[in-house]
């Protein structure tokens, strides 16, 4: 088998003793140093933590069918932007492996599986919600912001008949997002309640398909109490 591919990473370093673990994935076309720095713009005093170490990946370059094959820093292909569409699993499964050796990093870094959080932005939460729901279920949650995934998702089957307890989600979406509408992220979150999932959905008025400083306060104050500091 051939090796698992290592991604580029920039990470926030924790200022205390490293007890915890964020994996923050970017949407598609950007870097881990661009959501780093949108992340840092948009929130003050930033997405930073005495005991979490965050870590921003990059997407590997690859052809991207949307953009008529052009190549893009994106986690899997789409054959189109739509819930309608069939999920391009092969690409989707290759990129789980991939990111799988970050979390395996952590680990034997000596994080709990429990004690590492999955998640993103666009692209990005749906990138995390399989990962989590389908390879990672034991890790301490997901979140997605302004994500959806695909009706019909193999993330949605199968979970209860198989016995699989699912991370918590925590989930947020702009309603004036006109690139990944809200009822999609609404659906979404739906249909992984019905598959087993203890949901949170989180609406922001007038918010557009991007970053707000309340959304970030909102997903800071989850992960402080996901992983809290007083835990080993």
């Amino acid at each position: 088998m051939a090796a698992t591919r290592r991604l580029q990473i920039c990470a926030v370093s924790p200022t205390g003793k490293h007890t915890a673990s964020v994996i923050f994935l970017h949407g598609s076309g950007d870097t881990g140093q661009g959501l780093r720095a949108w992340v840092r713009e948009v929130l003050v005093p930033d997405l930073a933590f005495n005991q979490i170490r965050v870590i921003y990946p990059t997407a590997p370059a690859r052809p991207y069918t949307p953009m008529r094959g052009a190549p893009s820093t994106v986690w899997f292909d789409r054959r189109r932007i739509s819930p309608d569409s069939p999920e391009h699993l092969e690409s989707i499964d290759s990129m789980c492996s991939t990111l799988g050796s970050i979390i395996t990093d952590e680990v034997q870094a000596g994080i709990p599986k429990n004690r590492i959080l999955i998640g993103g932005f666009s692209m990005g939460g749906a990138m995390a919600l399989h990962l989590a729901c389908r390879y990672h279920p034991d890790v301490g949650g997901v979140f997605a912001l302004s994500s959806f995934l695909n009706k019909g998702s193999v993330a949605f089957q199968n979970r209860l008949k198989e016995g699989l307890s699912l991370p918590e989600l925590f989930q947020c979406h702009g309603t004036s997002d006109e690139l990944v509408l809200h009822q999609w992220g609404e659906d979404t979150s739906e249909l992984l309640k019905k598959a087993g999932m203890r949901t949170a959905f989180h609406s922001f008025s007038g918010l557009y398909h991007q970053l707000s400083k309340s959304e970030m306060e909102l997903l800071r104050n989850w992960i402080l109490k996901k992983l809290p500091p007083d835990s080993p």
